[in-house]
């Protein structure tokens, strides 16, 4: 580092004295350490127990849980709205569900080139591998040097 001497004070160089000094925050009052934002929160509030009676037993439940039962409850009961709201959140999540299951398969054409690349990989092992253990350089050079042809 230089001496003091040689420093010189200008863009991006201020100086020494009025640096930030070892453990010195540049954003004191910023966002508290611990501070949850809105989605843990949420998450936290809809995965609390709540005591529920079901069947004639006590239970608790999660708050989203509760919810889904009670809006079942005022649905089989014939209040449309909550009937509709079900309905709607079931083919939701059976959408879902169908898009995941989806993604994860693959077509006849994709299975085939997959097939394919992996017998061409397990080929290029055993061709590259000889029997002294030598590998074969994948860019064609000669290690050697003799480029003869």
């Amino acid at each position: 580092m230089r001496d003091d001497d040689d420093y010189e004070v200008g863009y991006g160089r201020p100086p020494k004295h009025t640096r930030f000094q070892k453990g010195q925050s540049g954003n004191p009052k910023g966002r508290p350490k611990g501070r949850r934002n809105f989605a843990t929160e949420l998450e936290e509030v809809l995965e609390a127990p709540v005591p529920v009676t079901q069947n004639g037993a006590k239970a608790h439940v999660s708050s989203r849980q509760a919810v889904l039962y009670r809006l079942r409850e005022r649905a089989l009961n014939g209040d449309i709205g909550p009937m509709k709201q079900l309905l709607e959140l079931a083919e939701r999540h059976e959408a879902a569900k169908a898009a995941t299951q989806a993604e994860r398969r693959l077509n006849r054409d994709e299975d085939e080139i997959l097939e394919r690349f992996i017998a061409e990989i397990r080929e290029g092992s055993e061709v590259s591998a000889g029997e002294d253990g030598a590998t074969d350089d994948p860019n064609g050079d000669d290690p050697e040097g003799d480029d003869d042809p």
